[in-house]
């Protein structure tokens, strides 16, 4: 066995390691440093794959953002881990149910695949070879080139859904203290603030 077949084992392991744990963890901190550990044994196995782009931007995109916000809103949320788990408690049937069914349809799919002859040479067709071009270069070529117009769609969609979005949480609804611009900025600091001269050994 060589030192990649060596490496790929321990990164998968790894990442599967990580990824159950963090669906087990009881701590939500420590799920998301379980997280970040599956995110850097992927990009471990992207850069075996000779695609260190991908990886560099799974560590830096996932790693150092969405992970890092993650556990920056997990630490700073008041959750009630007591409710949270009875809570769990109560839906656990109904998760075992629906993660037996899930398993069922895995092995049917599986048990019934069938790869046809041309497949591997139509996947092959598609990326240009890599050892004439860099994987960046090639990744670029295959998004900006060949599949622009998908990628823009996908993206129009993504925009679409966000303005979406915050066009629902932006209702107007009554009872609800909101944060007015316009007004703190055009406050007269005369009428706001107040000076009190407080005298030795006397309070407010």
């Amino acid at each position: 066995m060589s030192v990649a077949d060596l490496a790929f084992y321990a990164f998968a392991i790894v990442t599967v390691t990580a990824g159950l744990l963090v669906t087990v963890s009881r701590n939500p901190v420590h799920s998301v440093l379980w997280l970040i550990l599956a995110f850097f044994s992927a990009a471990g196995l992207f850069v075996m794959l000779g695609a260190e782009f991908v990886a560099m931007l799974l560590v830096i995109v996932y790693v150092g953002a969405v992970a890092v916000l993650f556990l920056f809103v997990v630490m700073m949320l008041d959750v009630d881990f007591a409710e949270l788990k009875g809570e769990m408690a109560r839906t656990m049937p109904l998760a075992l149910l629906v993660g037996l069914i899930l398993i069922m349809q895995f092995v049917l799919a599986f048990s019934a695949w069938q790869q046809s002859e041309g497949a591997l040479g139509l996947r092959q067709a598609v990326t240009p070879d890599l050892s004439e071009i860099h994987n960046t270069k090639a990744l670029g070529l295959l998004m900006y080139d060949q599949y622009i117009l998908p990628f823009q769609v996908s993206g129009l969609i993504l925009l679409v859904a966000m303005i979406g979005a915050i066009a629902l949480t932006l209702r107007h609804r009554t009872n609800v203290k909101r944060q007015n611009v316009l007004e703190q900025m055009w406050r007269d600091p005369a009428k706001t603030m107040e000076m009190k001269d407080v005298k030795p050994g006397q309070g407010l």
